[in-house]
């Protein structure tokens, strides 16, 4: 590792050596005296001279050994993790330590640069998912906002009719609707993301709260003539924020709507499930292929992109954290060309 300039003290000072050297010359010199306590002879202070001098060599050469040993065995791991570490903070997140053992096992370096990879391969993906938000953000924005631009250019002409001037301001307000919609399903999850929205906990009846959400689609279910069945438990009682609930209704009925053919059908049903409460929302539409199915509660992921002009992609993330907000979940179990099932378990 080469040399920081960060770095201005020792870990293993200078003092640590004498010490280390003290111990031995201690531990050698008490051997040796107790070596020469048992003989006599005339040279004894030659020989104690040479003993000396042999103690005091062997002592600096293990000082020297162990510097060696600590600088190229025991620190190289963390050279090693400091330089993989300066190259994360450097934006690289492809940065991957490969295991220093031969033998198959794992010490405590190892576990540590297991956990080093785990986290570079989070941050990775991360960054991924940030650049693809930046970049989806981008395009939704600006699909309405060249509507609206486009639209409002024509409006300009003299020579449109009453009729083209209505259509036309009709498609604005769309485009301006599906910009709102956006900007707002945005902000809800960066609260939510940041754990910013606080809720406002009180009891209500579940299923009234159901058969709310259902009448605002009720036009819709006409027009497509979607045959509706459901099964609401009148008994259910929740303790949550109704408020935002509704979302978490709202976004999964309007897809069973969105993808439900003519003449379809959908079915809606709320029960209790020991301590818990399962709302079920079951659509007969073109369903989720299966590689998707992990995906669909990515921001911005649309699974069918033959509807992607009648949604953003954030509904189904807006559920997921909404729910996670209240320690509840959702799962999602599709068939292709059958349809899909939405099953929500929430705490009673």
């Amino acid at each position: 590792m080469k040399n920081d300039p960060r770095v201005n003290a020792k870990s293993f000072t200078f003092r640590n050596y004498i010490i280390i050297f003290l111990i031995m010359l201690f531990f050698c010199g008490s051997y040796a005296g107790l070596y020469f306590l048992q003989i006599k002879s005339t040279d004894l202070i030659y020989v104690l001279l040479s003993m000396f001098t042999y103690i005091v060599v062997i002592s600096i050469a293990v000082c020297i050994l162990f510097a060696f040993f600590r600088r190229r065995v025991l620190m190289r791991p963390v050279y090693r993790l400091c330089e993989a570490a300066q190259k994360v903070a450097r934006g690289d997140f492809s940065v991957r330590l490969t295991p220093m053992r031969k033998d198959g096992m794992k010490d405590e370096f190892e576990v540590l640069f297991d956990d080093f990879n785990t986290m570079t391969a989070e941050l990775a993906s991360t960054e991924i998912l940030k650049n693809d938000f930046v970049s989806n953000v981008s395009h939704e924005l600006k699909t309405p906002l060249a509507v609206i631009q486009n639209y409002a250019t024509i409006l300009q002409c003299d020579e449109l009719t009453p009729e083209e001037r209505k259509e036309y301001s009709r498609r604005i307000g769309n485009a301006a609707s599906r910009l709102s919609v956006l900007v707002t399903n945005i902000l809800q999850i960066n609260r939510l993301d940041n754990q910013k929205i606080k809720p406002a906990l009180r009891s209500f009846n579940l299923s009234e709260e159901l058969s709310r959400c259902i009448l605002n689609y009720d036009t819709l279910l006409d027009e497509k003539e979607i045959e509706l069945e459901t099964q609401l438990d009148q008994t259910l009682i929740l303790c949550s924020d109704e408020s935002l609930l509704d979302m978490v209704w709202n976004n999964l009925i309007s897809n069973a709507v969105k993808f439900t053919p003519q003449k379809g059908k959908i079915g809606i049903e709320a029960r209790q499930e020991g301590h818990d409460v399962l709302v079920t929302i079951s659509d007969s539409g073109c369903g989720i292929p299966p590689e998707a199915i992990h995906r669909i509660f990515d921001k911005f992921y649309q699974a069918d992109s033959s509807h992607a002009t009648q949604g953003n992609g954030l509904g189904l993330a807006l559920v997921k954290r909404i729910l996670h907000l209240f320690g509840g979940d959702i799962s999602v179990s599709s068939t292709p060309q059958k349809g899909s099932v939405f099953t929500v378990r929430l705490s009673a």
